[in-house]
C-alpha cells in the first residue's frame, strides 16, 4: 500500500496521533544560570544583562545580535523581562538562576529587527580523554561555558547508553538514528584529546566538519573549541531569511503513516515554514512543495539539525533538496 493511501486509511480509522518528538523535555531556552560574586544589586543587574544576552541569542536561533540597534539598551534593562530568579550555592561559589518571560523575550527579538529562526537543538558532546574514556559534565565545563555564553546549549551522554563513536563520526545513519531517539538532536560534537591537541568532528544532520586544535592546557583547548563549534554551527544554520522561497523537498525513509505525520509536524513547527503541500508519493518517499522565509538549502540544514532528518548527497529529480527521515 502506498504511503499516502496508508496515511488516509489510518486517518479515517482514527489511529493517527502526532508522535512524541520530544519525549524528554529539553532545558528551557529562557532560563540561564550565571555565576555571581555576591548578592548586591549591582552584581544582580549585571547577571540579568549577561543572562538576557544568552537568551536573546538562543531565541534568535544563534544569531549574534550585539551589533543590532537597541541591543545595548535591551540588555541594560534586562530586569524588566525577568519572571523569577533565585540564588544558589555551588561547589565553585554563588550563582544566580534567571528565568525570563518568554513572550517578552520574543517581542524583544522582533524589536531588534530579527525574525526568530527557532531555538536550535542542543549539541551532544561525545569527547574522549587521552585515556579513551568519555568526559563528563565536570571535565567539559569550559567547553560548555564558552558555548552557552554564545547561546548554544549542550547535553551529555547518559551512563546507561553506549555509542560507537567511530560510527557517529562517520555519520552512520543507524548511529545518528539512535542519537535522535535518545537525545533528540542532530547536532553532535565528537572529540578525541591527545595531550595538548585534539581531533574534532561536528555533525549537523549527517553532514560532517573536521578540524584539529591545540591549547596550552586542556581547559583552554576546550574553551577554544566551544567557540569554534558555535562559529561552525552558525555558518551553517544562522541564515536570516527575508523573501518567501518556494521549492521542493524530497523526503525518503517514511515507513508508516506515523512517520508521515511526524514529518509534517516537524515542518509546520518550524517558524520559517509558511506552507507545506504534498505533491507526490512513491514507495517510502514524498515530494513536498514548501514555502519558507529561508532558502531551501538553509531550511533543510536547520530541519536536519533537529535530529529527525538527514541531509542526502545529490537530489531527486524535480527536488531542490533531498532528505531522509530518521525513525
Amino acid at each position: 500500500m502506498r504511503l499516502l493511501q496508508l496515511f488516509f486509511v489510518t486517518l479515517l480509522l482514527g489511529f493517527v496521533a502526532l508522535p512524541s518528538l520530544h519525549a524528554q523535555n529539553p532545558p528551557s531556552p529562557y532560563t540561564v544560570t550565571v555565576p555571581v560574586p555576591d548578592t548586591s544589586d549591582a552584581q544582580r543587574n549585571q547577571a540579568f544583562a549577561t543572562a538576557l544576552g544568552q537568551v536573546l541569542t538562543r531565541v534568535a536561533g544563534g544569531q549574534d545580535l550585539r551589533s543590532n540597534p537597541g541591543y545595548v539598551d535591551a540588555v541594560q534593562n534586562a530586569g524588566a523581562l525577568v519572571r523569577k530568579y533565585q540564588y544558589q550555592r555551588t561547589a565553585t561559589g554563588l550563582s544566580l538562576d534567571v528565568d525570563f518571560e518568554p513572550s517578552a523575550v520574543r517581542r524583544m527579538v522582533s524589536t531588534l529587527g530579527v525574525a526568530s529562526a527557532g531555538v536550535k537543538p542542543p549539541v551532544l558532546l561525545l569527547v574522549q580523554g587521552s585515556d579513551g574514556s568519555l568526559l563528563g559534565r565536570t571535565a567539559l565545563v569550559s567547553l560548555a561555558s564558552s558555548a552557552k555564553a554564545r547561546g548554544t546549549e549542550v547535553i551529555y551522554p547518559d551512563a546507561t547508553g553506549s555509542l560507537d563513536l567511530d560510527k557517529v563520526a562517520a555519520a552512520d545513519p543507524s548511529a545518528l538514528a539512535a542519537i535522535n531517539q535518545r537525545y533528540h538532536t542532530g547536532l553532535v560534537l565528537v572529540g578525541k584529546l591527545h595531550g595538548g591537541s585534539a581531533d574534532w568532528t561536528l555533525l549537523s544532520g549527517g553532514q560532517s566538519q573536521h578540524w584539529k586544535s591545540q591549547g596550552v592546557s586542556q581547559d583552554m583547548l576546550l574553551s577554544q573549541v566551544g567557540d569554534s563549534m558555535v562559529d561552525r554551527i552558525g555558518r551553517q544554520l544562522n541564515v536570516i531569511g527575508v523573501d518567501v522561497n518556494d521549492g521542493k523537498l524530497w523526503v525518503g525513509g517514511l515507513h508508516s503513516a506515523r512517520d508521515y505525520v511526524g514529518l509534517l509536524s516537524v515542518l509546520r513547527a518550524d517558524p520559517s515554514v509558511q506552507k507545506v503541500t504534498t505533491v507526490q508519493a512513491q514507495d517510502d518517499s514524498v515530494m513536498l512543495d514548501v514555502k519558507a522565509t529561508l532558502p531551501l538549502n538553509s531550511l533543510a540544514a536547520n530541519l536536519a539539525a533537529g535530529g529527525h532528518l538527514l541531509l542526502q548527497d545529490g537530489t531527486h529529480p524535480g527536488a531542490d533538496v533531498s532528505l531522509r527521515w530518521l525513525p
